[in-house]
């Protein structure tokens, strides 16, 4: 199974995400995510950033875990490389996420980036299950 891949789009990156849990295809989505500013293999893993968010459902859950990566990049120029130690739980009807997010940060080094989000949206946001698997999609404001 591909962990993701990109689909067309008019203005923006849209991308589909594929798990068979949720803690995984949230984590493929990271890495989808982070593709769009490089590729996460050119990224050395010299530096971690422990990510805490909740929403009240997955769409929110998906969209604030993503907005925390984009933060993370926008004042601290960090750049992903793998999530690691995935969590999600869920309790009176509130999800939490907790991940550790490996990567560097372009100060560090010289990182040729390919394209600069400005924005997670909830245009076309999926978070389902189709019978064993989990897919996402998003649509990130370029």
């Amino acid at each position: 199974m591909k962990e993701y891949e990109f689909l067309e789009h008019t203005a923006d990156i849209k991308f589909r995400a594929y798990g068979k849990s949720l803690e995984n295809v949230f984590s493929n989505a990271a890495l989808a995510f982070g593709s769009i500013l490089i590729k996460p293999e050119k990224v050395e893993s010299n530096e971690e950033k422990i990510i805490k968010v909740n929403g009240n459902d997955e769409k929110s859950l998906l969209y604030n875990f993503l907005e925390e990566l984009l933060f993370l990049f926008d004042t601290e120029g960090f750049l992903l490389n793998n999530i690691e130690n995935m969590k999600i739980e869920s309790k009176d009807k509130v999800f939490f996420l907790k991940a550790k997010a490996k990567g560097d940060f372009t100060k560090n080094k010289k990182y040729e980036l390919e394209t600069e989000p400005k924005a997670v949206t909830y245009n076309e946001m999926e978070v389902k299950k189709e019978k064993s698997n989990y897919i996402i999609q998003v649509v990130i404001d370029i």
